[in-house]
C-alpha cells in the first residue's frame, strides 16, 4: 500500500512540474526589427545625450555620467512610446533607485547583502510606485560599488535624468509620427 502511495506522490509531482517547465520553451514569435529611421534617431539620441554628460564631466571634472543612463538613452530614443521609456518613470525611477542604493551603502557599506537588497528594494518600489525604468535597477549596484555618496542623487542621477528626458522631448519630437511624451 505505501509503495503504491509513493509511486501515484511520484507520478502526481512529475506531472505538476511538467507545466511549469514546458512554459520555458517559449512559443511566441521574436518581435521584427526596429526601422531604419527610428534605429537612426536612437542612435543620434543616445550620442548626443552620452556626449553632452561627458562633455560636463570634461568641463566641470563632476561625474555626470553614470553607465545605467545609456540603457536609458536606449528606451527613450528607440521604444518612446513604452510606458518605462517615460519622463516620469525615467527621472522617478532613477530617484528611487539611487536613493536607495545610497541608504543601502550608508547602513550596510559595500557587501552582497547591501547589493542583493538594494537591487530587490529598487524592483519593489518601483514598480509599488508605478516608476518601472529597467536601466534604473543597476543604479544601487553601480552606487553601492562605486562607494558613492549623497550628492550622488543630485549629480549625475537627477540631472543625467532630466537631460536624457529633455533631448527626448527635442529629438523625439523632430519626428512627425512620434509624440514623447505619451504622459508625465
Amino acid at each position: 500500500m505505501a509503495d503504491s502511495l509513493s509511486v501515484e506522490n511520484k507520478l502526481e509531482k512529475k506531472n505538476s512540474i511538467k507545466p511549469f517547465i514546458l512554459k520555458m520553451r517559449g512559443g511566441g514569435h521574436a518581435p521584427s526589427r526596429t526601422n531604419f529611421a527610428d534605429a537612426f534617431t536612437g542612435a543620434i539620441g543616445g550620442l548626443i545625450c552620452i556626449f553632452v554628460l561627458l562633455w560636463l564631466t570634461s568641463f566641470t571634472d563632476a561625474p555626470w555620467l553614470m553607465a545605467s543612463l545609456g540603457g536609458s538613452c536606449v528606451l527613450v530614443f528607440v521604444v518612446w512610446n513604452a510606458p518605462l521609456s517615460q519622463p516620469r518613470n525615467i527621472i522617478g525611477g532613477h530617484l528611487i533607485s539611487a536613493f536607495i542604493g545610497l541608504a543601502m551603502y550608508a547602513l550596510l557599506g559595500s557587501s552582497m547583502l547591501s547589493i542583493s537588497l538594494g537591487v530587490g528594494l529598487t524592483i519593489f518600489f518601483m514598480a509599488f510606485l508605478g516608476i518601472i525604468h529597467p536601466p534604473a535597477g543597476a543604479n544601487p549596484i553601480i552606487i553601492i560599488l562605486g562607494g558613492y555618496g549623497w550628492s550622488y542623487l543630485v549629480m549625475p542621477v537627477l540631472i543625467g535624468a532630466v537631460i536624457i528626458v529633455i533631448f527626448g522631448l527635442l529629438i523625439n519630437n523632430l519626428r512627425e509620427k512620434r509624440k514623447y511624451p505619451l504622459f508625465w
